[in-house]
């Protein structure tokens, strides 16, 4: 049988110093939030910011992480040969003249001009507040023989124009949506895709891009017969 060492008084009372040293250390003198009476609270570290290695490398880096690349896009240039914009505003400048200048839109010109779909030209123009100053833009379109349609949207910058939307699609249907423009193209997928387009200061920028596809199978009578009176839609 296993016998137990005996303990001096002095044993005793070392040993009860030791346990009541550790009581406090662990539960009774820390302030809430883990800090003592006496205990400063640590200094508020900065967020780090990008910092580059080859500085002599001049770099397209943000000034923040996470900042969009978009703010490195040149914003829109004037057309350099576009005519000027008076009192009237873009209502009162010839559409014509301003597609001239456009490079990209000039090809267009050669079709003439039309009144209803069905062949290729030039759409009638178009003039809608999309930047919300109160004064419309000029919005142009033209139709090809394949189907796609170029559309263009120009802004007054004082007496100059400036292109701020560019874009081609198939069967292209262009919408106001409160201050925005909704373009809806088909693809031969069978499906639709649906862009959402608002001003940011600069230029028309993507803010929703969205593809559909139709479920309905073809030819099963879904489609409205001659005669309903529905039109173009």
């Amino acid at each position: 049988m296993t016998r137990s060492p005996r303990r001096t008084p002095a044993a005793l009372l070392l040993r009860a110093a030791v346990l009541a040293a550790a009581a406090s250390a662990v539960g009774g003198c820390a302030a809430p939030g883990g800090l003592g009476p006496a205990e400063p609270a640590p200094a508020l570290s900065a967020q780090p910011r990008p910092e580059a290695l080859w500085p002599a490398w001049p770099g397209t880096s943000s000034r923040v992480p996470g900042a969009g690349v978009a703010t490195h896009v040149p914003a829109p240039a004037p057309l350099p040969d576009g005519p000027e914009v008076g009192p009237g505003g873009l209502v009162a400048v010839n559409a014509p003249d301003v597609v001239r200048a456009d490079k990209r839109m000039r090809p267009f010109l050669s079709k003439g001009t039309i009144e209803a779909p069905g062949r290729a030209g030039m759409r009638p123009v178009v003039h809608a507040d999309l930047t919300g100053d109160g004064k419309e833009e000029l919005v142009v379109a033209a139709d090809t023989e394949s189907g796609r349609t170029a559309l263009s949207v120009y802004t007054a910058r004082g007496k100059r124009i400036v292109p701020i939307l560019f874009t081609l699609g198939r069967r292209l249907v262009a919408e106001t949506l409160g201050p925005d423009l909704l373009i809806r193209t088909a693809a031969d997928d069978n499906s639709e895709q649906a862009v959402r387009y608002r001003w940011d200061g600069e230029r028309m920028k993507v803010v929703s891009d969205e593809r559909r596809f139709d479920k309905s199978p073809r030819g099963t009578g879904d489609e409205p017969s001659a005669g309903t009176g529905r039109g173009p839609r």
